[in-house]
């Protein structure tokens, strides 16, 4: 489709225009390693407004009262409302302390009455399936995955797993998709497993249209993420996947069966009580039919709340009477969820920019992870008001919104992608010229540490290098001492050097100990173990035993000769042979042991 392909082919240069003309700006006005992007700097923004509504947030001081009522051994808590006027519910906000204390004053403190009982049905249905930033999402809530976690998990995923007894299969359909499209065999095979394994009462057949919202927008190119088969079930091909995988797949897994799948059904209960006419409410809900929640789970159900049974004008106990002050509290700090779930609803950018750009702000510290909660730094806004006063477009929301509209109508066939980069250029030109000759250089400081330089006294400072931040004496280059920041050693040089792009090799610690990387990092990936070897020869064929570690992180041993020799062991091989068999002794529960299970020695 040669609009689609045109359309792409606008993205990309209005993305390399943004970032190749405003990104040296940058570097040279306040400091090198700086980026802006299309999509980018909007996100930064959200951030950044956020941040400064929290800021500007003047608390407001409210009141509730509870009640603790009492029947025969049951408690349950009921919450001051308002009162009644002509049969009609007045809701009060009480704002003091004075007011507070007026109600304290006019009510029974052991004796309250039912005034109304409402019951009824409320029903919960379940989510459609998974797109990119859903997946993005819902992992982020559930799993505490980045969106960058999550797409490389789903990439591996999707590449493909070696499952026991298929060899290497593609896991989950295509993973950068907006649609909720579900194909005709995926609805008749969630159909057929739920039948059968929950029956007909749990199946109720369900069509999801592309989007929720901007539905003529979405590419519909790919269907949602599903798995490629739902007899692969998590626990099925558990063994297969690592534990990164395992939690993902069953997200996918379970959202597309439980899509197709009867809402969950619950009783739901409303008391009013009477209390010298100010009246106390009190609410239940009890789950009465799982539903999809048989298969998703019950994590966002809060608990339960079942009353005694109620009578209209029974008289109840109050056992406890709790006035309680509160303040507002102001808007909550992007997640990565949140985040994304915002620039999606704002038409900013695409499924598949979503996780790149979150990696981007934080990795140009623009914008720190403190408890999931992303925080803008001083540079962040620094960047953010240099944006906002010679690029305003490039950061307003509605413009690069409509601009992302405008290349959905390239891709349409509507409009002419070049007239698209024409309209954007000749502003932008203006913009750049501006802020070429305006923008004034910025001195930016080091952060200066508590941490005092083992050679001459001063006070380190934090500063950034290509493999991240570390302390440094600010009297270079009189004084050349540097130290790891927060106690982690930077990745040393090797004499060793990379054999795909010929870089210098580094070595650095990971989870299971030190490896291999290529400096050239993140243009070459590529990596090697540090064989570390025991004075123990291999009972096959000789060779060295060299210490490996399973995906597990379980250390065990094995030849070097993989994989001409095939040889592991759980247990440290040691160089004695068994007096009485001749084969080789393991070092087992601290004694050496023969690793010949019909010997039985050990010593």
């Amino acid at each position: 489709n040669i609009d689609l392909v045109n359309a792409q082919q606008a993205r990309r240069v209005l993305d390399r225009l943004v970032g190749y003309k405003i990104s040296p700006l940058l570097w040279k006005k306040i400091k090198k390693g700086l980026s802006a992007g299309r999509v980018q700097s909007v996100a930064l923004k959200l951030v950044i407004d956020r941040e400064k509504e929290i800021m500007d947030f003047k608390p407001e001081e409210y009141w509730t009262l509870e009640l603790e009522i009492k029947k025969s051994r049951k408690k349950f808590i009921a919450k001051y409302v308002g009162y009644f006027e002509n049969d009609k519910l007045i809701k009060v906000k009480i704002n003091s302390q004075g007011e507070i204390n007026k109600i304290l004053e006019s009510i029974d403190k052991e004796k309250i009455t039912v005034a109304k009982i409402e019951k009824s049905k409320s029903y919960s249905k379940p989510g459609p399936p998974f797109t990119t930033s859903s997946l993005q999402q819902e992992a982020n809530r559930k799993l505490n995955f980045t969106s960058k976690k999550t797409m490389m998990v789903a990439q591996q995923l999707y590449e493909g797993v070696k499952v026991k007894g298929e060899g290497n299969v593609g896991l989950v359909t295509y993973i950068r998709t907006d649609s909720f499209r579900l194909s005709d065999e995926a609805v008749e095979n969630a159909k057929q497993f739920i039948l059968s394994n929950f029956g007909e009462k749990y199946y109720k057949y369900r069509v999801y249209n592309k989007a929720k919202k901007n539905e003529s927008k979405v590419q519909d190119a790919h269907e949602a993420i599903r798995p490629t088969s739902l007899l692969r079930t998590p626990e099925k091909i558990k063994d297969s996947l690592t534990s990164d995988q395992y939690k993902l797949y069953s997200l996918i897994w379970k959202r597309a069966v439980a899509c197709q799948m009867a809402d969950a059904e619950y009783d739901v209960t409303k008391v009013l009580f009477d209390n010298n006419d100010n009246i106390f409410e009190s609410n239940g809900k009890v789950l009465v039919f799982d539903g999809f929640r048989a298969v998703y789970g019950y994590a966002d159900e809060k608990d339960e709340k079942m009353f005694p049974e109620l009578k209209i004008d029974e008289v109840l106990e109050i056992s406890k009477v709790i006035p309680e002050q509160h303040f507002t509290q102001p808007p909550a700090r992007y997640t990565e969820a949140s985040l994304i779930k915002d620039l999606e609803e704002k038409g900013i950018g695409r499924p598949s920019t979503y996780a790149p750009t979150i990696t981007t702000i934080t990795s140009r510290d623009y914008v720190a992870k403190e408890k999931g909660y992303l925080i803008p730094t001083d540079m962040g806004f620094l960047v953010t008001e240099m944006m906002e006063k010679y690029f305003p477009k490039i950061v307003n929301e509605k413009f690069t919104a409509d601009l992302e509209n405008h290349l959905d109508d390239v891709a349409s066939g509507n409009i002419n992608w070049r007239n698209v980069i024409s309209n954007f250029y000749e502003s932008f030109k203006k913009e750049l010229d501006v802020a070429e000759n305006e923008m004034k250089e910025i001195e930016i400081k080091d952060e200066v540490s508590d941490v005092k330089c083992d050679n001459c006294g001063a006070f380190m400072v934090i500063k950034s290098g290509r493999f991240g931040k570390f302390l440094a004496c600010p009297n270079y280059p009189e004084c050349k001492n540097t130290k790891p920041l927060n106690g982690k050693e930077p990745p040393e040089e090797v004499n060793e050097t990379c054999e795909k792009c010929g870089s210098k090799m580094l070595k650095r610690k990971g989870k299971f100990g030190e490896f291999l990387a290529c400096s050239n990092y993140p243009k070459c990936k590529n990596t090697k173990p540090i064989i570390k070897t025991i004075d123990a020869p291999c009972p096959r064929c000789g060779k060295q035993i060299a210490i490996k570690f399973s995906k597990a992180g379980r250390r065990f041993y094995g030849c070097t000769g993989y994989p001409d020799c095939k040889y592991i062991s759980w247990y440290e091989p040691t160089d004695k042979k068994c007096p009485e068999c001749g084969e080789m002794m393991v070092l087992k529960n601290n004694k050496q042991t023969c690793i010949n299970k019909k010997c039985k020695k050990s010593e």
